[in-house]
């Protein structure tokens, strides 16, 4: 889950090293460091905590111009977040360096085979085998050094490899962690782990897979396999974003631009996906046929957080309306159960970043039993979308954000699509209903574009009682029940509070218990097919004196007569609730948040793309 970031060219190396950085901190913040070729020798800044600390050590320190250099954020794994343990990490000449992402799975026995040999280490970090386990295989070509050095790694790895001695080449390999390259004909070459890090400087760009090794020089780069050695031809691809989408443009945080973005987010995603005459539903990039629609005996929804929590949505769609038994699984579980999957099950993955290490593991296990898999992701290229057999991109744009809010809200639209394209070719909605559905779907982010002010006024005006509580509970039912799920995970992500998401209806078996004048809960309560079920469940909270929090449809007086405080949203299509529901839910835990004075955009401990398991 680390930031890496690389460049050798005309530039002046440093500024390039941490602007790209800067657009890597989701990725890890634990510690950051720098390093760069001086007069024939390698300088090395690092220090403990956000890069901002690193970027006043280097301001207090005299930089010269160098035009090579490797960065590094990192996300702890193995060894406390110190200076000690930051990257680059070097041999014991001090004259190579390495910075990485993931996880060396065999790194103790190579230290102790190393240490053996007469290797010194200074850190705790299963990284730094990788620096001294190259200087072993190291003669007189890194590029050798690093192919026959990996031979040895178990686990995975995004590497980028300086050495003095060869002082016009970086060398990155990749398997199991992301690393793109960055391509300008006159500005030199690029690496980074996401796209964000290169839009600054260039929109061309590489992707390596697995078990590929690339030679960066100022004039461009070399492809290669790290098994064979066989070179690799692969053109540029060319992103659409660009650097401004990744900045705040006004907003106080990265997370509140993003809400606010959420109407555009979705708009981009359905945009030439549906007629808005006939509701025709047009995703031929998923490769799926209607007859393979109509052999699909059952679909598993593989997913990590977040996003776990809008397959949980599309299981009620997907039933409801393609009649397809969907299973949900958390893709760290997923991956470890006796799945019985063939080729008449559908997979489907979901991922903001495309490069979630168990979700990956989950299409890939999938596929090799003979499932179909289809991935929804954001990220154009990523190592999911390469994989899979089909792909419906959200087109959300960079979310910076370590909390998903528009990912979140742009799979839940895509979800819909795909759920649309299921009933229709499965011949389980008509035109009619697939008429409806598709105009509730298009006319969403007005709807959402218009009340989003006035959300955020209700809700900021109701915090005053609850902002410094030590625990929230989130209810809901039937769509509701995920929303709640995850109205709870934003509220402990970044304000610490303890919060819960529960199904209405499982109260009673054992969580009312917890309910006191002291607690409060979250209900959402939206006048849909399960609206009386969930209102008896609210009165049995209130019975106990619970401080409830209600999100309602607007002109329902009875809300009133339970509590004060309600959040009040507009009458819609019931099976457009999730997407509506997710936003006084997100500005909630925001505005808790902001006025505990957490720090919404970095939380502690958490990474924005889990890369590893």
């Amino acid at each position: 889950m680390c930031g890496i970031v690389g460049y050798t060219g005309p530039r002046r190396v440093v500024p390039v090293l941490l602007e790209g950085l800067r657009r890597l901190e989701y990725r890890g913040y634990d510690s950051a460091g720098v390093v760069y070729l001086e007069n024939g020798a390698l300088t090395k800044y690092r220090c403990q905590g956000k890069l901002s600390n690193l970027e006043r050590l280097i301001d207090e320190a005299v930089v010269t111009p160098s035009h090579i250099g490797l960065g590094h954020t990192r996300w702890a794994t193995h060894g406390a977040p110190t200076t000690a343990n930051a990257h680059p990490h070097s041999d014991c000449t001090g004259r190579l360096v390495v910075v990485h992402n993931g996880i060396i799975e065999n790194y103790h026995s190579l230290r102790e085979e190393l240490k053996a040999k007469g290797h010194t280490f200074s850190s705790e970090t299963d990284t730094e085998v990788l620096a001294h386990l190259i200087e072993d295989c190291l003669r007189d070509d890194l590029p050798t050094a690093v192919r026959e050095a990996l031979r040895r790694v178990e686990g995975s790895f995004a590497l980028g490899v300086l050495w003095a001695d060869q002082p016009e080449l970086i060398v990155a390999a990749r398997n199991q962690s992301p690393l793109v390259l960055g391509v300008h004909p006159e500005e030199g070459s690029f690496l980074a782990s996401d796209i964000p890090a290169l839009l600054p400087f260039t929109n061309q760009v590489v992707f390596l897979e697995d078990m590929e090794m690339a030679v960066l020089t100022r004039e461009g780069r070399e492809i290669s396999s790290l098994v064979t050695g066989q070179p690799i031809t692969r053109q540029p691809q060319t992103i659409l974003w660009n650097a401004a989408m990744a900045e705040k443009a006004g907003f106080k945080h990265f997370m509140l631009k993003e809400i606010f973005e959420q109407p555009q987010a979705i708009t981009n995603t359905v945009s030439g996906r549906v007629d808005p005459k006939s509701g025709e539903i047009s995703l031929a990039e998923i490769n799926l046929t209607a007859e393979e629609c109509r052999n699909i005996d059952r679909i598993f929804l593989v997913a990590c957080g977040t996003s776990w929590h809008a397959a949980l949505v599309a299981k009620y769609w997907i039933e409801r309306y393609a009649r397809i038994p969907v299973e949900v699984d958390i893709a760290s579980e997923f991956r470890y159960r006796h799945l019985l999957i063939d080729e008449r099950v559908l997979t489907i993955t979901i991922s903001q970043s495309g490069e979630t290490a168990d979700t990956l593991a989950g299409l890939r296990i999938a596929r090799k039993m003979g499932s179909k898999a289809i991935t929804i992701c954001n990220v154009v290229g990523s190592t999911m979308t390469r994989e899979a057999d089909g792909t419906v991109y959200t087109h959300a744009g960079p979310e910076i954000g370590v909390a998903s809010t528009k990912a979140f809200t742009s799979q839940l639209a895509a979800l819909f699509l795909l759920t649309i394209f299921l009933g229709r070719h499965c011949g389980t909605i008509d035109q009619a209903k697939q008429q409806e559905l598709a105009q509730a779907l298009i006319g969403i982010p007005a709807i959402i574009d218009h009340h989003l002010p006035k959300i955020q006024q209700q809700v900021s005006a109701l915090i005053d009682g609850f902002y410094d509580c030590r625990d929230f509970l989130f209810v809901g039912r039937g769509l509701s029940y995920p929303i709640a799920l995850e109205g709870a995970l934003k509220l402990k992500e970044i304000s610490y509070i303890h919060a819960e998401g529960y199904a209405s209806g499982e109260l009673k078996h054992g969580p009312i218990a917890l309910i006191d004048k002291d607690m409060p809960i979250v209900a959402m309560v939206p006048q849909d097919e399960v609206y009386q079920k969930t209102i008896s469940n609210v009165e049995e909270i209130k019975a106990r004196q619970g401080r409830l929090i209600l999100i309602g449809s607007e002109g329902n007086s009875h809300l009133r007569t339970i509590t004060d405080d309600v959040i009040w949203l507009p009458k819609i299509h019931d099976d457009m609730n999730p997407i509506l529901y997710t936003i006084p839910a997100q500005l909630l835990a925001y505005e808790i948040a902001t006025r505990r004075g957490c720090d919404v955009d970095q939380p502690r401990n958490l990474a924005k793309s889990v890369t590893v398991e």
